[in-house]
């Protein structure tokens, strides 16, 4: 389901963007739109859906547009044309009382530079966004604490933000921005100041927290390698334009135009592309206490030689279409014929369970970070996603 939905945007800069907008949706170019009108033309004609729960990257050099498109999601920028609808709420005709209110509890946003307090504790800094909405005192704190620990921050809470590095900076600004239980998270280029061993703990932790908070992400950045890493779904601009968008199978695999491509030259994909983007769709899920001749059915209507046996979400073990027969032959329970397998967490690099898939050839399991099933790996998938053959 859609959480938010971009509708034809445009957005130009200038003082009298209405005169000319006819002439951008008729396709004047960037450079002659502003040479004829002294207008630059920020987004032109931006549609995207935006599912809920869902990390979705919006990606693109510098003056691609990423960023003007996320500053209207919440009206920092006013659309030249065009609507923003958040839960089939039109943003864009919110009164000024309605958007305050709207920003308080619907969206929080983290920034490239942290936007701390300098004179705030972390605790405070942390418990800020609480304070605007009226929250008393003892309550903000708790809150605040609780998702300073949940980043790594317990026992920092009383530091001042030039104690702590960048990474512990950009830790509490996303504390901050959980805080306030806001359900989407607006993050712009949250982690480019970073040092790169930091930027990647910082998507660590990142996706550690999305696979409990399941939060509605629109992030923004210009690396590809962590728009990959990141995004269930990835939109890249050009010039103001949406030149592609996708999952990140899709944009590796079909690169839409030559900028895509040769966006993606220099890509390691083994780096980026995780276990959960080689999940193989079609295995059949039985309970424990399926019958054999029900998990015989479910393997041949799906066509698979084995299945996995799940209980609360759980991974109890797999089960092979021969010993679904067999206890079927023996008028025993499937749960005494399963086969342990290997477990991975869905943020996994595929370059760290390559070795593993190559030399074990038991299936292995996608979990996420409180041990709910998620998928079987599908080998095959590995091969397609690297364009080698591991199997």
């Amino acid at each position: 389901m859609s959480k938010i939905e971009v509708k034809g945007i445009y957005k130009l800069f200038g003082k009298q963007p209405q005169k000319w907008l006819a002439a951008a949706q008729s396709g004047m170019s960037k450079e002659a739109l502003l040479k004829e009108s002294g207008h630059t033309l920020g987004l032109r004609d931006i549609s995207l859906n935006i599912e809920e729960g869902s990390i979705h990257v919006i990606m693109g050099l510098s003056g691609s547009g990423k960023s003007t498109l996320i500053r209207h999601f919440n009206r920092l920028i006013e659309p030249t044309a065009g609507k923003i609808l958040v839960d089939g709420q039109d943003v864009t005709a919110l009164s000024r009382r309605e958007l305050e209110l709207f920003r308080q509890q619907k969206m929080s946003m983290v920034f490239q530079r942290f936007g701390l307090f300098p004179h705030r504790s972390v605790l405070d800094n942390a418990a800020y966004g609480l304070k605007v909405q009226g929250v008393e005192r003892a309550l903000r704190e708790e809150k605040a604490m609780y998702w300073l620990d949940q980043v790594g921050l317990k026992g920092f809470e009383k530091q001042f933000p030039h104690q702590l590095s960048g990474g512990m900076q950009q830790r509490v600004g996303l504390a901050r921005a959980l805080a306030t239980d806001a359900e989407i998270l607006l993050m712009d280029e949250a982690f480019s100041a970073l040092d790169p061993l930091i930027r990647r703990e910082m998507q660590d932790q990142l996706l550690a927290l999305q696979e409990k908070l399941h939060k509605t992400i629109v992030f923004i950045t210009h690396d590809l390698d962590e728009a990959l890493r990141l995004g269930n779904r990835i939109a890249i601009l050009k010039d103001g334009e949406l030149v592609q968008e996708g999952t990140s199978e899709d944009i590796l695999l079909r690169p839409a135009t030559d900028y895509v491509a040769a966006f993606l030259q220099d890509v390691n994909r083994s780096k980026v592309l995780t276990a959960a983007h080689a999940i193989h769709g079609g295995i059949p899920r039985l309970a424990p206490n399926s019958t054999p001749a029900e998990a015989v059915s479910a393997m041949a209507e799906a066509k698979q030689d084995y299945s996995a046996v799940l209980a609360d979400g759980k991974l109890q073990g797999v089960l092979t279409l021969a010993a679904a027969q067999q206890a079927a032959s023996q008028n025993s329970a499937i749960d005494t014929q399963l086969v342990e397998v290997a477990q991975v967490k869905g943020h996994t690099p595929l370059e760290e369970i390559l070795g593993d898939l190559l030399t074990n050839k038991q299936p292995a399991a996608v979990v996420d970070e409180d041990g709910q099933y998620r998928g079987m790996l599908a080998r095959s998938k590995v091969a397609e996603l690297l364009g080698a053959q591991v199997v």
